[in-house]
């Protein structure tokens, strides 16, 4: 075996291992914001083929008549081509305006702030990224979870989303978008799960030693009453986070957190968290 040989099956291994830990997630929305994201990806990977194949295709055939002798013609005096010139230009031109459009629209369309209309009312979830775990505040329910989310299926869910600490970023994938939690700052995010299921969610900004284990489950159940049962639950559960010094407790930086449920918060506890680092 020759060391061209051994290159190419080097450079093939090491793509397949580089591609075992990636995530088709992106291909299995769960949420009409990911489903419109997906759409957007989908659309303009399409676009960029009709672009891109043409390439391939017209760079193998100049490749084959030109060093083919007998369906080439020698022309030393060619300097332009109307033919050429529209090729070159104005497809990928078009393509780019396309793309740009589309863009925008969607932007538009996909601003995390931008209410999602439902007939049903919004859950409001208020977010603190701790160092390095996350807290959830019902804050109409006067209830609070530790790594683990349950929201009700096709109903619209209003984040606020802070930090008490390093900047971190809120996302899960199969959900929708992407956003910082940033202290002093309270970002707002609105999704809606359109399917029931087990979502996987994480920090996606590198933020410390525990970034790794920076994660969370998004429990979408089936509808408002096993919400609302869920709820009643969690308001019974013995531990409470009630003053803000036990808030603090649970801030501290610590690794591998376990999944928690507190029957009670402390009052306005989003905003006193920000506040506080204003102060």
């Amino acid at each position: 075996m020759n060391n061209r040989n051994i290159f190419e099956k080097v450079i093939l291994m090491l793509g397949i291992f580089l591609l075992v830990g990636c995530h088709r997630t992106i291909f299995h929305p769960a949420g009409i914001v990911a489903i419109k994201q997906y759409q957007l990806i989908f659309i303009a990977f399409v676009a960029m083929l009709t672009l891109v194949i043409p390439v391939i295709l017209m760079t193998l055939f100049f490749v084959y008549k030109y060093r083919h002798v007998k369906m080439s013609t020698y022309t030393p005096n060619w300097s332009y081509s109307t033919k050429v010139e529209l090729m070159v230009w104005f497809i990928p031109v078009m393509i780019v305006c396309f793309l740009a459009a589309l863009a925008w629209q969607t932007s538009n369309g996909l601003d995390p702030r931008k209410k999602i209309i439902s007939v049903r009312k919004p859950v409001i979830i208020n977010v603190i990224a701790l160092d390095w775990n996350w807290l959830f505040v019902y804050p109409e329910a006067h209830i609070a979870t530790m790594n683990e989310i349950v929201i009700p299926n096709n109903t619209p869910i209003h984040f606020n989303i802070t930090s008490s600490s390093v900047m971190s970023a809120f996302f899960i994938p199969k959900l929708g978008s992407q956003i910082y939690a940033m202290p002093k700052m309270n970002s707002v995010l609105n999704l809606m799960a359109k399917f029931p299921g087990v979502y996987h969610g994480l920090s996606s900004n590198y933020n410390g030693q525990g970034f790794s284990n920076m994660k969370f489950n998004t429990i979408v159940v089936p509808n408002n009453y096993i919400f609302h049962k869920w709820v009643k639950r969690v308001q019974h559960v013995p531990e409470k986070l009630n003053t803000f010094h036990k808030f603090q407790l649970i801030a501290q930086p610590s690794l591998l957190h376990s999944v928690k449920y507190f029957s009670s918060v402390y009052p306005n506890l989003f905003n006193r968290v920000m506040y506080r680092m204003l102060s």
